[in-house]
């Protein structure tokens, strides 16, 4: 068998350490992609609740504004009378 490695090009002492780096680098590679599509999503939800907040505060804004044109109308029709 250390023939066999030893026609191949060398002790695999030499070339082990560069095959466990690059596992390691294509691993925190993966993680980083993982972690990139976890925030989009997160992102992605906070973006859909803040326009869901949004429809509700201008709802409530033409609520309180319609609330003040018809007191006023009401006010206007009893000084009329």
């Amino acid at each position: 068998m250390s023939t066999q490695r030893k026609a191949v090009g060398g002790s695999r002492f030499l070339y082990d350490s560069f095959d466990l780096a690059q596992a390691r680098i294509d691993a925190q590679e993966r993680v980083e992609e993982e972690r990139r599509a976890g925030l989009e999503y997160r992102l992605t939800k906070i973006e859909e609740e803040l326009e869901r907040l949004e429809k509700r505060l201008w709802l409530a804004v033409y609520g309180v504004a319609s609330g003040v044109l018809v007191h006023g109308a009401l006010a206007f029709v009893a000084a009329q009378f």
